[in-house]
């Protein structure tokens, strides 16, 4: 049940560890299975073998010998984007922590029939629970509608589903244009994500929720599509419309928004201040460099991987994680 080689060039096997240990085979497989019956200075003489020898678990033959696959399931859509990607990352990093492999299939995010395939896909390999990454109502709607046999978990749901874990996309947005309000700007624009966004709505909510508290005007609302050619497509509606702060709902249009107002003239945030949201690690560099909300994505990634091999205290996934703001130089005081 491994890939390591000997001296010899021979595969060390789990015969070559009991011999090193003096132990039976039989031991090593309970080692190996993490039985309870073994014990704790055997645990460790098999594992120091291991070590000695070099020897790595196969993890196909190991599911082979105990029906456990110690593998999750990874749904994912938009894997490109940087919220996505990041969580996919984190994920696979606290899985390989907990002892667990990573299998990850790919949908689109508004074909049914291709969320299906995918889940169906990781099933089949076995997997022994399920983290969908699904930015999008249309994901979350196609996978409840499956009867999935295995526990699930989904990420990036901004509260929607029974057993979702995200960070308080709300909240966020409010800490942006707090920001804003606080150094006296009046007029907020709010770049918006694309409208089949879970978290770009929630953001548009957050915005919204915010400037009503404080008894300011919502709007202007110019939706985008993450992308920085949507914020720099958006400058010019921005500029016309006379405001003097803007709540970008991710940092890569807050980026080409930067290059937008440069090119027309306006000043940032001299006459035109911006915060942005993910707080990828470029946001630091952006000239000027950019106030932004930073998202824990290891911190969720962690939650969902505990919750799924039941390491947590509680069945039961935890409340959405709180943003920070990372106040940089594109805020401006306005008089």
């Amino acid at each position: 049940m491994n890939d390591a080689k000997g001296a010899s060039g021979r595969r060390v096997g789990v015969r070559d560890v009991a011999a090193h240990a003096d132990v039976s085979r039989q031991t090593v497989s309970r080692v190996l299975n993490e039985n309870p019956d073994v014990a704790p200075e055997t645990r460790e003489r098999v594992l120091a073998a291991m070590a000695e020898l070099g020897y790595r678990v196969n993890n196909a033959a190991r599911a082979l010998g105990t029906s456990r696959s110690h593998t999750i399931g990874v749904l994912a859509s938009d894997a490109l984007l940087f919220g996505p990607a990041q969580s996919i990352a984190a994920i696979e990093a606290s899985a390989r922590e907990a002892g667990y492999w990573v299998s990850a299939a790919f949908a689109e995010a508004d074909d049914a029939a291709s969320v299906t395939s995918a889940i169906e896909h990781l099933l089949a390999q076995g997997v022994e629970s399920i983290v969908v990454v699904a930015p999008h109502a249309a994901t979350l709607d196609a996978v409840s509608s499956l009867n999935v046999d295995v526990p699930m978990i989904t990420l990036h749901s901004s509260g929607h589903g029974e057993h979702g874990l995200s960070i308080d996309q709300v909240a966020g947005a409010r800490l942006a244009v707090g920001a804003l309000a606080n150094a006296g700007h009046t007029r907020i624009a709010h770049l918006r994500g694309p409208i089949d966004w879970l978290e770009a709505q929630s953001r548009a909510d957050g915005y919204a929720a915010e400037l009503t508290d404080r008894g300011l005007p919502i709007g202007p609302i110019i939706t985008g599509d993450w992308s920085a050619g949507s914020g720099y497509a958006a400058a010019r509606t921005i500029v016309d419309a006379g405001v003097t702060a803007v709540f970008a709902a991710n940092d890569q249009m807050a980026l080409g928004l930067l290059g937008g107002l440069h090119e027309a003239g306006v000043a940032v945030p001299q006459d035109i201040s911006i915060v942005g949201f993910d707080d990828i690690p470029d946001a630091a560099y952006y000239w000027p460099k950019l106030t932004t909300v930073h998202q824990d994505f290891t911190a969720i990634a962690r939650r969902a991987v505990e919750f799924l091999v039941g390491s947590s205290d509680t069945r039961t996934p935890a409340a959405p994680v709180t943003p920070v703001l990372v106040v940089r130089d594109s805020i401006a005081a306005r008089d």
